[in-house]
């Protein structure tokens, strides 16, 4: 195995490890191995850069593509430029660089390190070995530490270098010193918010669970964007701050107390206490997260367990065959219907890429509502049309008809060359339905029910027809995304410019709400609209005589 040059740095600190009790020689070789694994993990965000000739080429170069794709993450960075530097009003442009750098590094998290965070295959293989546990969670820990630094150096250099020109060195070493603090509180409240999930739930339970928590996070950090900003008052272009409360449970702005402290000079009660919070909260999470750590192992193991309800499971299946029978128009298309519910339900990847999304997915409209609700009030926006932002609920479709070519049982896509299906339509329109089903339709039902609660019942029509345009939107996107049978190819090698094709059909999605908006000048508009969008939903909904899907190598999805 190769001796990583990351290797020969940690090298320096070994009397440090071993002086805490860790036979060093053995994390070494753990470490390296790991590191070497990781040349098989495709980052998420190079996941739709590369196709699969370029992927092979690289593991030929043994390179590590995550390393590789750091480049995508420093550009992701230099957003953050124009914010340093735009002046000195520290509370504001720091609490905003630290959003936005909290943000990309939580969801980079959730999307690439969950699985090193809750992976139990050390401990399975290991156990049995003589290794002690501690030397097991140093480990793991040193391998979050190392490719945590390197997605963070990406990050934040560029600030980091024009922090230093504009503002001095002393702002730089700040910066710098806060960087290592906020990764350590972004690392150990991850830990520990799971572990306080499987001290309550195990099993299927738990891992549905810290899917549901990824939703959760998202929309919190969408939410977190507009309360920083609203922290803030801008008045006759010149920004003022004025300490809230609540400030002090947001940790963006206790990164930006110190610089206001040290730089200014400002030594009020609440900028001391936040500049505590930024020092103290990341120590307290280090000693919380050491003593809990035995424990935190010990319940991963129920990771491994599977468990279900029988009689839950029995009400979930009717109520599928009740949506086949009222969405489906073949048995065909209801057996794939049923079969993509099942497979959507034990696709842990496929949540782990998707689930963020839908946070998204969910709050987007009601930020939209909310900003239109400060600027005109209750009575101004009732009668308005912000109401169309339901629109914005589809940004999920994309990523879902993307990933739904994925699967972790890829190897199985042999089922449909035995299976007996006369065309290629009904399974794809079998698998959009029961993906609409379980993963957009909950969320569109439940911002229709306050959108109307809210606006009166005159959107109802407007409801309808973004429904049906969203539905014909759904048929687009997987017709662009979807040029193989669905679950039939593997995650690793994931294929295809999906972020450019992303990026053009959120811009179809703004073209739809330019439609709906230029049929509500017309007098009743909006009836002829949503005939049309009738009309045009049954033909293109309409199963067509492909070829035999058994026979096929992939094709149109719709």
């Amino acid at each position: 195995m190769k001796d990583y040059s990351i290797l020969k740095l940690l090298d320096y600190g070994q009397g440090l490890f071993e002086r805490f009790g860790v036979d060093y020689a053995m994390m070494r070789r753990m470490l390296q191995v790991k590191l070497t694994m990781d040349r098989r993990r495709v980052p998420t965000v190079f996941m739709q850069q590369q196709d699969a000739d370029k992927r092979a080429e690289e593991e030929e170069k043994d390179s590590n593509l995550f390393v590789r794709s750091l480049w995508l993450y420093g550009l992701l960075g230099l957003i953050m430029i124009p914010i340093v530097v735009m002046g000195d009003h520290y509370m504001f442009q720091l609490s905003l660089v630290w959003a936005i750098l909290m943000f990309m590094i939580t969801t980079s998290m959730i999307s690439d390190f969950s699985s090193v965070l809750l992976d139990i295959r050390d401990k399975s293989i290991l156990q049995t070995k003589p290794v002690s546990p501690r030397t097991i969670h140093m480990a793991k820990t040193v391998h979050i530490i190392i490719y945590l630094s390197l997605l963070t150096a990406s990050m934040t250099l560029p600030s980091l270098v024009a922090g230093w020109i504009t503002h001095g060195f002393v702002f730089f070493l700040l910066l710098l010193t806060e960087i290592v603090l906020a990764d350590m509180v972004i690392v150990l409240l991850t830990a520990l918010l799971y572990v306080l999930l499987l001290k309550f739930f195990d099993g299927e339970r738990l891992k549905d669970t810290i899917n549901y928590v990824q939703i959760a996070l998202s929309i919190v950090i969408a939410v977190g964007y507009q309360v920083i900003i609203r922290s803030f008052e801008l008045i006759d272009m010149s920004l003022g701050y004025t300490f809230r409360w609540w400030q002090v449970l947001l940790p963006p702005v206790w990164f930006a107390a110190p610089f206001e402290l040290l730089l200014h000079g400002d030594t009020s009660i609440p900028i001391l206490i936040m500049t505590g919070l930024a020092l103290i909260v990341p120590i307290l999470s280090i000693l919380f997260y050491s003593r809990l750590m035995d424990g935190f192992e010990r319940n991963l193991q129920k990771l491994a367990n599977n468990s279900g309800g029988g009689s839950a499971s029995a009400g979930h299946s009717r109520l599928t065959d009740w949506a086949a029978r009222i969405l489906c128009r073949s048995r065909e298309e209801r057996t794939f219907f049923r079969f993509t519910l099942r497979m959507l339900k034990g696709e842990r990847e496929f949540k782990l890429k998707v689930y963020p999304s839908l946070g998204f997915a969910i709050i987007f409209p009601f930020i939209f509502m909310f900003n239109a609700l400060r600027d005109m009030g209750w009575e101004g926006m009732a009668g308005s049309w912000w109401y169309i932002s339901i629109y914005f609920s589809g940004i999920v479709i994309p990523t879902v008809a993307l990933m739904l070519n994925y699967s972790g049982s890829y190897k199985g896509a042999w089922i449909y060359l035995v299976s007996p299906v006369r065309y290629q339509s009904s399974i794809t329109q079998g698998v959009m339905k029961a993906a609409m089903v379980r993963l957009f339709a909950p969320i569109f039902l439940l911002q229709s029910v306050i959108f109307t609660a809210v606006f009166g019942l005159r959107i109802v029509p407007d409801v309808a027809a973004m429904l049906l345009s969203l539905a014909i939107y759904t048929i687009i996107c997987f017709a662009v995304f979807n040029k193989e049978l669905p679950f039939s190819q593997s995650f690793a090698g994931k294929k295809g410019s999906g972020g450019a094709k992303t990026a053009m059909l959120l811009v179809l999605l703004g073209g739809f709400v330019l439609i709906h908006v230029a049929a509500l000048f017309i007098p009743h508009g909006i009836w002829i609209y949503l005939v049309l969008l009738l009309i045009l939903n049954g033909w293109l909904w309409k199963p067509k005589g492909e070829k035999d899907a058994g026979h096929s190598k992939g094709g149109q999805t719709a």
